[in-house]
């Protein structure tokens, strides 16, 4: 008698996925809208646009994933912030034009079915589309043996905005003599990680649970420290100001970012010692032996965001957004280029 195969056999529970589903449904109705006309379960999940408030709406769309942060979450077996980080990636690039976030999906391919861990990482997924008030109306977890170990997985996350036409944030608007607003962040966010680690942990070889002088948590706490989200102040400020420009410090740090958007008859100056640095670069930069214009390509240094504004409306934005919980400073200002200076310099 020939000896039978299964789908679990091969490293595949179909059960325990299900079990995942049913643990979920809760958490994911906490994020929804009165647009979302469906449950999840379904093939695709249903948005009905509201075009009462938008009378001309285009849809912004974004992608973005976690990258090797993964690695530390594994490494402390924490896996309730990284959700978080998901959400913000997407959502951040989808303000810096002006669109709000409306709904959001996600992706985790895993090696084997964890049910706990697993929910922990929709836990933070929720918590990221909470903070965002945008929509969890779907999404995909692909176990893929053979191609992940059995505790390894990844995420990716996708992101629908709309804003209405003729409101589009796009850096058109930046002239010389804006004023450069810096937001600070909550730390290393999610992007460098692959430096971080080779510094951390190859370089000066400390573990996730060492402690260092400068920082309060382990170094593995606040290597996980959650993306900001940027997308409520942000919101609050376009009812009454005119940003110009918004820039999300992510992969490419300053030098990288600030030219998407500023027009190239425009060099950006940045005043470095116009906000307090966390000890978190400092730290790297000392363990790395890292250049300056390294750290500022690769990190975010402590912004998160930037918002380019006219000279007459700066105070009142800084004063606004500290009023909402925000750390804002005036990092900077917009000059001419004058074909010596580069896109975006510092002092």
């Amino acid at each position: 008698m020939r000896e039978q195969s299964s789908y679990k056999d091969a490293g595949v529970d179909i059960d325990k996925a299900n079990l995942f589903i049913s643990r979920i449904i809760p958490l994911i109705k906490m994020t929804s809208r009165k647009e979302v006309m469906k449950g999840i379960g379904g093939f695709g999940g249903l948005f009905h646009l509201d075009l009462k408030k938008i009378k001309d709406p285009v849809l912004v769309a974004a992608t973005d994933g976690v990258g090797t942060k993964i690695k530390i979450a594994q490494m402390m077996n924490k896996h309730d912030t990284v959700g978080i980080d998901l959400v913000a990636m997407s959502v951040n690039d989808i303000i810096v034009q002006g669109a709000e976030p409306i709904f959001f999906l996600d992706y985790i391919a895993i090696g084997q079915m964890d049910v706990e861990r697993n929910v922990k990482l929709i836990e933070g997924i929720v918590k990221g589309c909470q903070e965002a008030g945008c929509a969890l109306i779907g999404g995909e977890t692909a176990e893929m043996p053979g191609i992940y170990s059995e505790n390894e997985y990844d995420l990716a996350g996708f992101c629908i905005g709309v804003v209405e036409n003729g409101r589009i944030i796009d850096g058109s608007d930046i002239r010389v003599g804006d004023r450069v607003i810096g937001i600070a962040s909550n730390g290393i966010h999610s992007n460098g990680y692959s430096l971080v680690r080779k510094v951390i942990f190859d370089k000066a070889k400390l573990n996730v649970d060492d402690t260092i002088e400068g920082i309060e948590n382990s170094i593995g706490e606040e290597l996980l420290r959650p993306t900001r989200i940027y997308v409520k102040p942000v919101l609050n400020l376009m009812k009454s100001f005119n940003i110009k420009g918004i820039v999300h410090i992510t992969g490419g740090g300053f030098v990288d970012n600030i030219p998407r958007i500023v027009p190239n008859q425009c060099c950006t100056v940045i005043r470095m010692n116009s906000w307090q640095i966390p000890p978190i670069f400092s730290i790297i930069q000392e363990l790395g032996d890292i250049d300056q214009m390294e750290m500022v390509r690769v990190f975010n240094m402590g912004i998160g965001m930037i918002l380019i504004v006219s000279e007459k409306e700066t105070d009142d934005i800084v004063e606004r957004l500290n009023m909402l919980g925000e750390k804002a400073n005036i990092i900077g200002s917009i000059e001419k280029a004058d074909g010596e200076k580069s896109a975006v310099s510092f002092t």
